[in-house]
């Protein structure tokens, strides 16, 4: 082949990943792949975007339409304040690194949903984009393609809810990767007495070794297949029995979901709410080797216990929702997750990503809330390789638009799969088999420790 010689250790590479149906363009890229610096990736997704002014890039200094009602407090990192609601997470701040410049243009919850949840830009933005296989797949689903779980669990998990504006955010699954990628999916709620997997259940009378026959397992699943509908991967579990064959008998998989194995003062610390008990579970399944979990904060963007879309109910007389829910449940759980990773010697090898779909507006608007704002937002990453106590870019003097820094969702794409050891250059081929890059963003090197 001239011009191009792979070493033995590399062909080796190339052998493997071709078992993995790459094509040519994919194995070169492969054995191209920059170290990994995390083992996991934990994203956070905050649907319904939360308000930089009100978290991450606060403006004490703007007038009073533009500041809002709270005030800043010092982290213990010089120059890095976060609201006053948010004092645990101040005290984490030596692991944080915040990005105070993301930006795109999409104004509507399914088009940005879309882009932050697989970094590549919706056709339009469009309120009515639907889910579809002809859109990009989520970064797990990438994942599970180019660096799978290397034991008996699943590369990709996501829950505890399908995200949804009307119809269902795309950007969720593996769409034109096929079934095989997609997530193991649930959306029974870790916080419930009661929380079980029933699609891990085996009969009494199946026995392990049973499981290792592929007409035993279809059987098996077909069995089943009134309990396991409900979950997404499970409809792909015909594509991949393998797959099915770990989830089924895997004990370290199943222990994991077992949060009675946890002392109540762990559970405590995590919040006994849906969102805390599913970042605890997200931290049980990196231990088991989970590589890339979504966790949702919330199946709908606003409203009463929703998301982060507050138009109208941060300051309601009746429900100031980021005072008394929003902004409380993100300063119990997000600062625990991350101590708790650091304590068990986790985050060094775990990326923990905190981000919304979009920002929300400089003024405030004349029902008290804030409206949305893709032109500049903050997230927030922890551990994995990223530096800690770090702020990247900066905004102007109203958090309106980015003053320094670049962080489009294609360069925060191309910056996870960097860290997890794939190419951005990768490549992938859509249903009518043209090929595309995983990613079409810049890696942001500045984070990185």
């Amino acid at each position: 082949m001239s011009g191009f010689q792979l070493d033995r250790r590399a062909a080796i590479r190339v052998g493997g990943a071709g078992l993995l149906g790459l094509s040519l363009p994919e194995l070169l890229a492969a054995s191209s792949h920059p170290k990994a610096c995390a083992k996991s990736v934990i994203f956070l997704h905050q649907f319904g975007g939360p308000g930089q002014h009100e978290t991450f890039d606060m403006k004490p200094n703007a007038p009073a339409e533009v500041r809002g009602s709270f005030k800043p407090i010092q982290t213990n990192v010089p120059g890095l304040q976060v609201c006053e609601m948010l004092p645990r997470v101040a005290e984490v701040a030596k692991h944080l690194t915040v990005i105070r410049c993301a930006q795109h243009t999409m104004k509507n919850h399914n088009s940005a949903a879309y882009y932050s949840l697989t970094g590549m830009a919706p056709p339009s933005d469009d309120q009515r984009l639907r889910d579809s296989l002809d859109l990009f797949p989520a970064y797990g689903s990438i994942v599970d393609k180019f660096a799978p779980a290397s034991r008996a669990i699943p590369t990709f998990v996501s829950f505890p809810h399908v995200i949804r504006d009307g119809s269902i955010s795309p950007g969720q699954h593996a769409s034109f990767l096929g079934k095989g990628h997609n997530p193991f999916f649930f959306a029974q709620d870790p916080n419930k007495a009661d929380f079980r997997l029933p699609e891990l259940s085996l009969p009494a009378s199946v026995s392990p070794d049973r499981m290792e026959h592929r007409t035993e397992v279809l059987r098996i699943i077909d069995e089943q297949a009134d309990r396991m509908d409900q979950s997404i991967v499970a409809r792909g579990l015909g594509e991949s029995y393998h797959k099915a064959v770990n989830m089924l008998t895997s004990p370290d998989f199943k222990k994991a979901f077992d949060l009675s194995k946890e002392t109540r003062e762990t559970r405590d610390r995590y919040g006994r709410t849906t969102y805390g008990q599913s970042c605890l579970l997200a931290r049980r399944l990196v231990e088991v080797g989970a590589k890339f979990i979504n966790v949702y904060f919330s199946e709908i963007i606003g409203g009463d216990k929703g998301g982060w879309d507050v138009h109208g109910f941060d300051n309601h007389p009746q429900d100031p929702i980021l005072k008394n829910h929003l902004l409380p449940i993100t300063n119990q759980t997000l600062p625990t997750l991350i101590s708790d990773l650091d304590e068990r010697g986790l985050l060094k090898d775990t990326l923990v990503l905190w981000m919304g779909e979009f920002g929300r507006t400089p003024r405030i608007n004349k029902l008290a809330g804030r409206d949305h704002w893709p032109q500049c937002y903050s997230l927030v990453m922890a551990g994995g390789g990223v530096k800690g106590g770090f702020i990247y870019g900066a905004s102007d003097k109203i958090g309106a638009y980015p003053t320094m820094g670049q962080a489009r969702p294609e360069d925060i794409s191309a910056t996870l799969f960097h860290m997890m050891g794939i190419n951005p250059e990768s490549e992938i081929r859509d249903r009518l088999n043209r090929p595309m890059p995983v990613s079409r963003g810049e890696v942001i090197r500045d984070i990185i420790a």
